[in-house]
């Protein structure tokens, strides 16, 4: 409940923020060039479910993975307004995903011809060995 409400009072900050529509409905974002996860990227997740800060996901062949979805609200100029992560229950690393999806957006969309904000939707994934 304080998470949602805090959630809630820094998306409120900004008053005039559309609406995030249903999750199903958000478009794809495009980037010009698909961002990739390095190590020094991953490495913090590992650090927090290493530090049982968050439930590690289930093994696969040795592997972990994890799949974080992220709301993006755009801008009529191309620009980042609001990242939104999907809720995994593990809010560093759900605020961790929503950053870096801003930088990986920075400069690197698809231009769209628009005239209003627009919600798109991207995902994330860590992965690492067991």
């Amino acid at each position: 409940m304080i998470l949602a409400a805090t959630l809630l009072a820094l998306l409120g900050a900004q008053t005039d923020l559309p609406p995030l529509p249903d999750w199903s409905v958000l478009g794809p974002l495009r980037y010009l060039d698909e961002p990739h996860m390095t190590e020094p990227m991953t490495a913090f997740v590992v650090e927090e479910y290493a530090a049982g800060r968050c439930v590690r996901p289930a093994a696969v062949d040795g592997r972990y993975a994890l799949t974080l979805d992220v709301a993006v609200l755009i801008d009529k100029n191309g620009a980042v307004r609001a990242t939104v992560p999907h809720a995994i229950n593990c809010p560093t690393i759900e605020q961790y995903g929503a950053g870096l999806v801003s930088a990986f957006a920075r400069d690197n969309l698809v231009p769209r011809a628009t005239t209003t904000d627009q919600w798109f939707r991207t995902s994330i994934i860590f992965t690492w060995a067991q």
